[in-house]
């Protein structure tokens, strides 16, 4: 169960850190709503993961869940660009990901 939440965590994770984009330095009113609000379930979810789960597994899968999926949507909204280095890169990244639940 601490992985299931730790991955929806780490999901949150990149939905606050693109509606912290997105507010404009919390001058737009729904993003700094959403972020907030996500930013909150995400913590309490890495903090009850990380009852369970060792803290540098734990904050690692949270931060490399939520940095890839941040990247990700925004190659898919053209903010970024995709190149085969950045993609390659992302890859690895999650290839980390589920290398340290299999070795956990």
């Amino acid at each position: 169960m601490a992985w299931l939440i730790l991955i929806l965590s780490g999901v949150l994770e990149a939905v606050w850190a693109s509606a912290l984009g997105a507010s404009k330095g919390f001058k737009k009113l729904w993003p700094t709503v959403i972020f907030f609000v996500a930013m909150t379930v995400s913590m309490i979810g890495l903090a009850y993961a990380m009852s369970e789960l060792p803290t540098g597994t734990s904050y690692a899968v949270w931060v490399g869940i939520g940095a890839t999926l941040t990247v990700t949507v925004s190659i898919i909204r053209g903010e970024e660009r995709a190149t085969i280095v950045r993609i390659l890169l992302l890859l690895l990244l999650v290839g980390s990901i589920v290398g340290l639940k299999v070795v956990s």
